[in-house]
């Protein structure tokens, strides 16, 4: 008697809870039958191969699961001329208001006050309020595993990386990438040069060309958005690891991988809590474990017995055992900056980043 109550309990249970997730499904339905609008603002183009790319295509699969109507503002100066292009997006009947760089913040901030009821969301920001949420994935961790392709594959063991501006989200980059490529290649060196611009392709080229110039590097990454530094490696049979989307098939012959974005892991969730009247406006930091950031499949080109070393520490970040900051870590002039058993916080990692590990070497100029 007791199993035949029992299983009628557990019987009731899942019907129970069936009917509670047909409900949750029908209000979501509910909700995204009417379509809504969304502006987004882009310091680039929806088709750059690249960092604009990565979040349309994002944008776009969220789009069709919500019901929503995106007005994307391409090449959109990061001063205060964006705040006229929120007030148009706003004023066409956008509830949503998105910017995807760092230099909209002060402009989106002054533009959410004055409309409190529209949802903003800002990419790699650093100021929230009531209704303006930051939000980035932990993309360090996908260049920690890229560094681990690139120690393995390095030849010359220099290694060159162009990147966009010393500011602590590209210095976090730089810092994860080369403590993966001293794991398993302590002799190598990660030169690095800036560009001081995220898209321009000239300005990208040429700190390209310089390090070409400089140093023996048969590797090259990078923490920009152009292109032209991976075409100019592969014009010098320079392997190369990309950012933001897989250009693989742009670049048969020297592409090795990518750190890459699934952004419509982070906008179909939130944007959805801003249709059921739940946003948030926090900082949002997310991980691997969530899917957001990821590492392109590896080519040809790769070395074997790299995959199955990526897979290796790819376990210990998704499992929790470990992230990338943790102790011991010295930097590039003998200094510990991490002791052993400790990690740094999040604060730290978003604030404090204006040092490189052993093993980096910064060209000022």
């Amino acid at each position: 008697m007791k199993k035949i109550l029992l299983t009628i309990l557990i019987f009731a249970c899942v019907i129970v809870a069936g009917l509670f997730w047909i409900r949750y499904k029908q209000q979501d339905t509910d909700i995204t039958k009417t379509q809504t609008k969304v502006g987004f603002i882009l310091n680039g183009t929806v088709n750059d191969h690249s960092w604009g790319e990565s979040h349309y295509n994002g944008m776009e699969k969220s789009a069709e699961e919500l019901n929503l109507n995106v007005i994307y503002k391409e090449n959109v100066p990061e001063d205060e001329n964006s705040v006229a292009v929120m007030e148009e997006l706003i004023s066409d009947g956008c509830k949503i208001i998105i910017c995807n760089s760092f230099g909209y913040g002060t402009w989106e901030l002054q533009c959410a006050q004055n409309h409190p009821d529209v949802s903003f969301f800002h990419a790699t920001g650093v100021e929230e309020s009531d209704n303006l949420a930051t939000y980035f994935g932990r993309i360090y961790q996908m260049r920690y595993l890229s560094g681990i392709v690139a120690g393995l594959q390095t030849e010359t063991n220099e290694i060159g990386y162009v990147a966009a501006m010393p500011i602590a989200e590209v210095n976090r980059g730089i810092n994860a990438f080369a403590l993966g490529v001293r794991l398993v290649n302590p002799d190598a060196t990660v030169y690095v040069k800036w560009s001081n611009s995220w898209v321009g392709e000239e300005e990208n080229g040429q700190a390209t060309r310089e390090l070409i110039s400089e140093h023996n590097i048969d590797v090259l990454a990078i923490h920009n958005d152009a292109m032209s530094p991976l075409e100019i490696a592969d014009e010098n049979k320079i392997w190369t690891i990309g950012y933001n989307v897989d250009n693989s098939q742009r670049l048969p012959d020297t592409y090795l991988t990518a750190p890459v974005w699934n952004w419509e892991k982070f906008y179909e969730p939130r944007i959805l809590e801003c249709l059921q009247g739940k946003f948030r406006g926090i900082h949002y930091w997310e991980g691997v474990e969530t899917g957001i950031v990821d590492l392109a499949p590896f080519t040809k080109n790769v070395k074997q017995g790299t995959a199955e070393k990526v897979e290796q520490e790819r376990k210990r970040l998704m499992d929790g055992t470990f992230d990338v900051f943790y102790g011991p870590i010295v930097d590039n002039e003998g200094n510990v900056r991490v002791k052993e058993g400790q990690s740094m916080t999040d604060s730290a990692m978003l604030n404090d980043f204006f040092w490189y590990v052993e093993g980096v070497v910064v060209d000022e100029n």
